[in-house]
């Protein structure tokens, strides 16, 4: 039995042993060739998560910047009607207050003029009651000539 079992033993050494290494050298090589891939792969997964992030992160900040320029600059278009409006309102009040004031002096030269024509009519008509006789005429010549003596 030894016999039989060296003699398959040489056989195997001789026919098979180099093959089966070769077999084994080379599986060995495609699974270091996997392993060798895989980590390759895995330290590119790592770059792009990586890379993945800066662009997240600057993306993130473009659209922060975005937004709080948006904002800015709707605040100052918002600040730049109010103020439009207040001045626009200020001058819708002066032009009012311009125009109450320019009634109001016609008004008041309306009034005077009416006052003046009431003071003449009622100045004529105590003139014509009280002068309307002769003596009385006399009498109001007599006092204002009087009067402009002394003046």
């Amino acid at each position: 039995m030894l016999v039989v079992f060296l003699l398959l033993v040489f056989i195997l050494r001789k026919f098979a042993w180099k093959p089966i290494i070769d077999g084994l050298n080379a599986r060995e090589k495609e699974i270091q060739g996997a392993l060798d891939l895989a980590e390759q792969t895995k330290a590119e997964m790592a770059k792009m998560q990586s890379d993945n992030q800066k662009l997240i992160a600057e993306a993130n900040a473009a659209r922060d910047q975005i937004i709080r320029e948006a904002k800015e600059a709707s605040e100052r278009m918002i600040a730049e009607s109010k103020d439009k409006a207040i001045a626009e309102g200020q001058k819708m009040i002066d032009s009012a207050r311009e125009t109450i004031r320019n009634e109001q002096q016609a008004a008041i030269a309306t009034m005077k003029k009416e006052v003046a024509t009431l003071s003449l009519q009622i100045a004529e008509q105590v003139l014509r009651r009280e002068l309307s006789d002769k003596a009385s005429q006399e009498k109001l010549i007599a006092e204002l000539a009087s009067g402009a003596r002394l003046n």
